[in-house]
């Protein structure tokens, strides 16, 4: 067994080689030149600074639809809080931080063979004045810095006339996740790599997952030159032409271990399929292919639909384009778990790709991952639900540009189990129509879902059609009563997380808090963010009634003592996450009282400088 692997392990080895080599010189060159890219010298020529001009895209925010505060168009223009630290309104706030939102019930499970590369959890992408050759980034955090991870920067000019045929990305800089050693505020400007093309579109993408609370961020200085920097000389290595094709001394090496001279393949025909198979199935996507191309034995294995049952191209965002989803096409034909999550925008995939993809491979999907693609449109939608019957995870979160219409189709795909529809268009009828016919959902996100003009109405359905709800969503919608609340908690007992976060019209006063505690007992996540009411009648209920609970936040009410906090830490030992800021009973002190006492919870406590 050990022999066979290694002489596997040898081959792909060559043959990695040999495809490296196959390359022109020009390429060689190329690639040589990038890995000397620290070494270019900008020419002397006056730098130019600016401010984000807009903000054109990004994949959450903290804030509201319809407001400004904590929203990522706080970007846009000169810093309003830089340089104090603390939590401000006037910043740029992602929706999630930690771990805490991958260990509830209603994350989704990760995709196999994902690049262990990519750590990006957001995005934002802002658009500057004027195309520049970039020469550093400062980004200005006023909060838990370190959220930061990649840097990139866009050959389009998003408000040029004439976009080019092609759209380039170049990653400026990238990093591992990380913190700052202090939550202090910083101004964060890496070593940048210099680009052959002027830029005014920068991508930031941040992992929050090591911060101890929201990464909070101010601005955004992009420096340049408006003309390209001159190239340094390079002292050039010579290229033998041995470099540019096969090896004698690597063909003679390949006869050795097959102990004949023969262009069969050696021990690898007499291993067994499943055992290649194996071995093929850790490698990332980029190396399948490349390893396809190696010889017909291993194309047959890298080829194999049984390698693409889960296939996730969201790290590979900036290069997917339609070519890329025909080449994988024949290959995907058992492909059952599918994310194309942040892909195909600025033209790069377009509807027709897509669709086509989707009748030639849909038949056997379960989950489809679409978060922020903006090329899906009603043709689209109208696609996955005559292809996909199967289908039982959908996530449109952040398809902003969605049309309403296209939304009703959603109603036809009744085996869905988990429907993500934050921060899109959906209107009511449609999500009425959808709660009518999908009576099987368990995971229901409608956060900051503007369109929604009735909320108790959508509540009571839920109660209605939807008793299998484990998790449902409902983040800064505007419009909740108690009485729509009543309804859902009374028909929905089966409810584990439920986000009513800047639900302002919810009144602790009709009882709606004490009886959902009531009904719910097996609540593991509750965030009533915001909610000025909140008292310790409702903590107290949350204590009795949720021993289970895990998660609580009730950042800003007024109304909650330190004493109604240590009976609930003391009744829910699986707590694990207890948000306490801007809460006027609950000052610093009484916080570190509690953490000493129950070190297991991290009890959060914002602070404003």
């Amino acid at each position: 067994m050990f022999p066979m692997l290694t002489l596997l392990s040898m081959f792909y080895y060559i043959c990695l080689r040999r495809r490296s080599r196959s390359g022109t010189r020009g390429e060689v060159l190329n690639s040589r030149r990038a890995m000397e890219s620290s070494q270019r010298s900008l020419p002397l020529s006056v730098e130019v600074e600016q401010y984000a001009k807009e903000v054109l895209d990004f994949s959450s925010h903290y804030g509201s639809e319809n407001s400004m505060s904590y929203t990522m168009w706080n970007l846009a223009g000169m810093p309003n809080v830089f340089p104090s630290s603390g939590d401000f309104t006037q910043t740029a706030v992602f929706r999630m931080y930690g771990t805490w939102w991958e260990q509830c019930a209603s994350a989704p499970l990760p995709f196999r063979r994902t690049a262990l590369s990519f750590h990006s959890q957001d995005y934002i992408e802002l658009a500057f004045e004027e195309p520049v050759y970039p020469t550093a980034i400062e980004v200005l955090e006023t909060y838990h810095p370190g959220a930061i991870i990649q840097i990139s920067a866009c050959s389009l000019n998003p408000f040029s006339q004439n976009p080019p045929a092609d759209v380039r990305w170049e990653v400026l800089w990238a990093g591992e996740p990380s913190k700052a050693l202090t939550p202090q505020a910083r101004q964060f400007s890496p070593s940048i790599k210099q680009i052959n093309f002027a830029t005014n579109l920068i991508r930031l993408e941040v992992n929050s997952s090591l911060l101890e609370y929201y990464t909070e961020l101010d601005a955004v200085i992009l420096r340049g030159v408006r003309q390209r920097p001159v190239l340094s000389l390079y002292k050039m290595p010579l290229i033998d032409i041995s470099d540019l094709s096969d090896s004698e001394e690597e063909r003679e090496a390949a006869e050795a271990m097959s102990g004949k001279s023969s262009t069969g393949n050696g021990y690898f025909d007499k291993l067994p399929y499943e055992l290649i198979q194996l071995i093929v199935s850790h490698l990332t996507l980029p190396d399948l292919c490349r390893l396809a191309q190696s010889c017909k034995l291993l194309q047959q294995h890298c080829c194999d639909p049984l390698q693409y049952i889960q296939l996730s191209l969201q790290p590979y965002w900036a290069r997917l384009t339609d070519t890329s989803l025909g080449y994988l096409q024949n290959r995907c034909t058992l492909i059952q778990r599918l994310n194309l999550s942040w892909t195909g925008n600025r033209g790069a995939v377009t509807a027709a790709g897509f669709c086509s993809f989707v009748k030639a491979c849909g038949m056997g999907l379960v989950c489809l991952e679409l978060a922020c693609c903006h090329f899906l449109t009603e043709g689209c939608m109208e696609v996955i639900a005559q292809t996909c019957p199967a289908l039982q995870e959908l996530s449109l979160s952040s398809c902003d540009r969605l049309h309403p219409q296209a939304f009703a189709h959603i109603a036809q795909m009744t085996s869905l189990r988990r429907l993500i529809l934050y921060r899109t268009k959906v209107e009511q009828t449609a999500l009425l129509s959808i709660l009518t016919f999908c009576t099987q959902l368990q995971h229901l996100n409608l956060g900051s879902c503007v369109m929604i003009e009735d909320y108790d109405v959508v509540a009571s359905m839920l109660g209605v059609r939807c008793r299998s709800l484990r998790s449902l969503d409902l983040w800064r919608c505007k419009n909740l009563t108690e009485r729509g609340l009543t309804e859902l908690v009374s028909g929905c007992g089966l409810l584990e997380e439920l986000d009513l976060g800047w639900c302002s019209t919810l009144q602790s006063s009709s009882g709606c808090f004490a009886q959902l505690a009531r009904r719910l007992p097996r609540l593991r996540k509750l965030f009533l963010t915001a909610n000025r009411t909140v008292c310790d009648s409702d903590i107290e209920e949350l204590a009795a009634r949720c021993p289970a609970l895990q998660h609580l936040d009730i950042l800003g009410t007024r109304m909650v003592s330190a004493a109604s906090l240590r009976k609930l830490l003391r009744s829910c030992p699986r707590l694990l996450l207890l948000d306490v800021s801007f809460c006027s009973q609950i000052d610093a002190r009484t916080v570190q009282e509690l953490s000493a006492l129950f070190p297991a919870v991290a009890i959060k406590k914002s602070f404003t400088q």
